[in-house]
């Protein structure tokens, strides 16, 4: 059993927005059995450009049921069926987001016919609902009204289903021409005694379908199969071949199953999916090459949705200035308000930033007020509990405090100003090398373990790859560096 559904909403992010009409047609496989439509009230205004596309109106739903009048109807009759929709996940994670917020969790197998249309009906110049129907022959009345679209969409399965038992028929040496013509037949009477048993194509069809739902609709399981389950850095490509996501994992395949598996909040996150249409990836072997070569390729290509990556992965910072008094003061705020001043250290935002420098005051003794987290006229509350040495007071020279201000800057850098990391390659006769000179970041390469010999940086420094030294990376290498990594670090003076 089949629940095709379509909702019209108040917009496109479940999240916040809430359904204004849904329609549901039960199919059995062969003709519709059940249906149930009606409009919704959402408990708040819908916007002007909404009722634009779908005619609903405030007024139209003022005495509309809500929808936890309706939950249990719809819970009842999708029972045991398969949800199917014109890009499921977007109706599907309404009504999840719907069900939810009555804490209840509504979860039913999937099947998309944007997907199960590519696969039965290539070709197509677009396979939006409406020009599909169009192209193809489907009457389609009411469009952006739930049960228009749910409607069409049904009589589009049925196609769907049909095109399966044709190519069964057709293939078959032993049909009839008679039973060819039947089962060619778009047009046959809905009224007709449905088969004892669905033909075995069509259930492998459909099967397909609901196994693949969550994928984009350009992208085969077989591409999938075919990720690695090893460390690296993957790109996601559109129609055109463009890059429009970067992504880095240890485990390739795992990340872009969890990519496809999730709810999508929005319709631009859904546009994001359905606009996938080939998966390339670069190995790295390393967990830390794959962070920086990540964070160079989203520089270097800037994709259309790694824009908040695209601009900083770090926005919030460590800043230094010196007051009137000739005191050095640390504090913290968001990178991208100090076009002038850089960040001493970059953090990934500003509740973070403030922590670190909370941790910085306590253990270099440092002033909390000089530090701008604690306001006052007088003395800061460390100084009360004899932590601070007054410097908030003047009590103690700005001298001695910058000393320990300069010990705090220093232990913000590497804790080493020349290193190299050597970590696993991309074979088990290879390594990674990050180099970082003077504290700054030269780039990385690959060595092959029988054959390389070094005894100096300058070693290392030949057989990398030169990539761009920034406040990103710096940020990467010192947090990979704090963690509980395997990779060698070798020191050089």
């Amino acid at each position: 059993m089949y629940a095709i559904v379509d909702l019209e909403t108040t917009g496109g992010q479940p999240t916040q927005d809430r359904i204004t009409e849904v329609a549901i047609f039960i199919h059995d496989g062969t003709q519709v059995v059940d249906q149930f439509s009606t409009l919704l009230n959402p408990g708040r205004p819908i916007p002007f450009f909404i009722t634009q596309l779908t005619g609903i109106t405030d007024d139209m739903v003022r005495d509309a049921p809500r929808f936890h009048e309706v939950a249990r109807k719809i819970v009842e009759l999708t029972e045991g069926c398969v949800f199917v929709a014109h890009n499921v996940r977007f109706d599907y994670s309404f009504l999840k987001k719907e069900f939810a917020d009555l804490g209840y969790n509504y979860s039913r197998k999937t099947l998309c016919t944007v997907r199960l249309s590519r696969s039965l009906i290539p070709g197509q110049p677009s396979y939006s609902l409406g020009k599909l129907c169009q192209n193809i022959g489907i009457p389609l009345e009411g469009r952006h009204r739930a049960a228009g679209d749910a409607a069409a969409t049904t009589v589009l399965f049925d196609r769907l289903l049909k095109i399966t038992q044709q190519e069964e028929a057709l293939s078959n040496p032993n049909t009839t021409a008679a039973e060819t013509l039947a089962a060619v037949d778009a047009t046959a009477p809905s009224g007709r005694k449905p088969t004892k048993q669905p033909s075995p194509k069509r259930v492998a069809a459909v099967q397909e379908a609901i196994k693949t739902a969550l994928l984009p609709p350009n992208i085969t399981p077989e591409k999938v199969a075919s990720l690695p389950q090893e460390a690296g850095v993957y790109y996601f490509h559109n129609e055109q071949g463009e890059v429009i996501y970067v992504g880095k994992s240890i485990n390739i395949y795992k990340r872009i199953q969890q990519h496809f598996a999730v709810d999508y909040k929005s319709r631009k996150s859904l546009e994001f999916k359905n606009s996938i249409s080939d998966i390339t990836w670069e190995l790295t072997g390393s967990e830390l090459v794959a962070l920086l070569y990540e964070s160079h390729e989203i520089k270097r290509l800037k994709p259309l949705y790694n824009r908040q990556q695209r601009r900083s992965v770090f926005p919030a910072g460590i800043f230094l200035r010196t007051d009137e008094q000739g005191y050095k003061r640390l504090y913290y705020g968001r990178a991208d308000d100090h076009a002038v001043s850089h960040p001493l250290i970059a953090l990934t935002n500003q509740f973070k930033a403030k922590g670190f420098l909370f941790h910085k005051v306590a253990k270099f003794n440092l002033c909390q007020k000089l530090c701008d987290l604690y306001k006052t006229q007088g003395a800061c509350f460390d100084y009360q509990v004899h932590r601070c040495k007054g410097a908030c007071l003047g009590l103690e020279a700005p001298e001695e405090y910058n000393k320990r201000v300069e010990e705090a800057i220093e232990s913000f850098t590497y804790e080493h100003s020349s290193f190299v990391v050597i970590g696993r390659g991309r074979t088990e006769l290879e390594k990674t090398v990050v180099v970082v000179e003077h504290g700054r970041y030269l780039g990385f390469g690959y060595v092959d373990t029988e054959t390389f010999s070094a005894r100096k940086l300058a070693d290392f420094k030949e057989i990398i790859t030169r990539y761009n030294d920034n406040k990103d990376v710096q940020q990467i290498i010192r947090q990979y560096l704090r963690t509980k990594h395997k990779d060698k670090v070798k020191i050089f003076k």
